[in-house]
């Protein structure tokens, strides 16, 4: 994977062998600053996914979440059969006029979503985190090397913190969950039900832009043994005591202490920071306390039998990388 780059990406559509090919630069490419500019760049970047790709997209506020609020109130089952907007992805589309409503209902936006797993390209991504001691693109090319995995160019985005996104085509017939670690630290998965953010997008922490040459890559089908681990049902040993922790932060939370109970022996700890620093982010964007992570994680660690001393020094480095050391 080439990432060295940050060209301004553009597409020109599908080649004969179905492959997603790059072009000159588009609208996309635009990098303008400021609330209005940013929503008109990202309209342009959504419309142009959409048009020229056939990707379904949804506006993104800049905390790169669905930018229009739920019609329902919370703990509703409702994914748009109601006919209203705000159901996040299940908005998604490429129709160029539901794009415009939803932006114009979103004037707060500034990025959009580009929706995982649906026709033609049934698109799945691997976002690979440089932060908080962890990297991802390392993970990444052990991860390929024990398994004999040939990663071979695709479309590669690079986001603000320093991390990218790799897009992948996969097959129709496949289902891939979204997945936070398990491949490996730093990697999390973006699959059905899941979106990645598109280039051009900005976020509190800056600007999503492309990484590959535009005029070299192509977004490949997925390699048949990555997607084999994408969608491993793999049974893992039992934590050496029960969790019996009331988790309080809804499914993000519950799913970074999944991420710990179901670490393998001599990733505990490391697992344990990279849980810990995602939740402290989460809780300083105000998704859920700060202390709620801290509980729920310190329980975590303890039903995996990590020492008391070594998880609570684990968490509390992660929350003053975080957070800062007077939070």
């Amino acid at each position: 994977m080439t990432t060295g780059k940050t060209n301004a990406p553009a597409a020109t559509g599908a080649n004969e062998d179905g492959q997603l090919r790059t072009g000159p630069a588009s609208r996309v490419a635009r990098q303008t600053t400021g609330v209005t500019g940013d929503w008109a760049n990202a309209l342009d970047g959504a419309l142009d996914a959409a048009g020229i790709l056939g990707f379904h997209v949804i506006p993104l506020s800049v905390r790169k979440l669905p930018a229009i609020r739920s019609p329902h109130d919370k703990g509703h089952s409702c994914k748009g059969e109601c006919g209203q907007l705000g159901h996040g992805i299940h908005d998604a589309s490429n129709d160029p006029d539901r794009i415009r409503a939803m932006f114009d209902v979103a004037r707060h936006a500034s990025g959009y979503g580009i929706a995982c797993g649906l026709a033609p390209h049934h698109l799945i991504g691997l976002d690979l985190d440089r932060k908080n001691g962890v990297d991802g693109v390392w993970e990444l090319r052990k991860l390929a090397a024990r398994n004999g995995i040939a990663v071979p160019r695709t479309v590669i985005i690079a986001t603000p913190s320093g991390g990218y996104h790799a897009w992948w085509s996969g097959p129709a017939d496949v289902k891939v969950p979204n997945r936070a670690g398990h491949l490996a630290p730093g990697v999390d998965v973006r699959g059905s039900g899941g979106y990645l953010v598109g280039p051009g997008s900005r976020s509190a922490a800056g600007l999503y832009t492309l990484a590959s040459d535009p005029n070299e890559v192509v977004v490949e089908p997925i390699p048949e043994r990555l997607l084999q681990l994408m969608t491993a049902d793999t049974t893992r040993p039992r934590p050496a005591r029960p969790f019996t922790g009331r988790v309080t932060g809804g499914r993000t939370l519950v799913g970074l202490v999944r991420v710990v109970l179901d670490a393998p022996q001599g990733q505990r700890n490391s697992r344990l920071y990279w849980a810990a620093c995602r939740a402290f982010e989460h809780a300083g964007a105000g998704l859920f306390p700060a202390d709620s992570a801290h509980d729920a994680l310190t329980q975590a660690a303890a039903a995996v039998d990590l020492p008391d001393n070594e998880a609570a020094a684990t968490i509390a480095s992660a929350r003053r990388a975080v957070l800062g050391a007077t939070t």
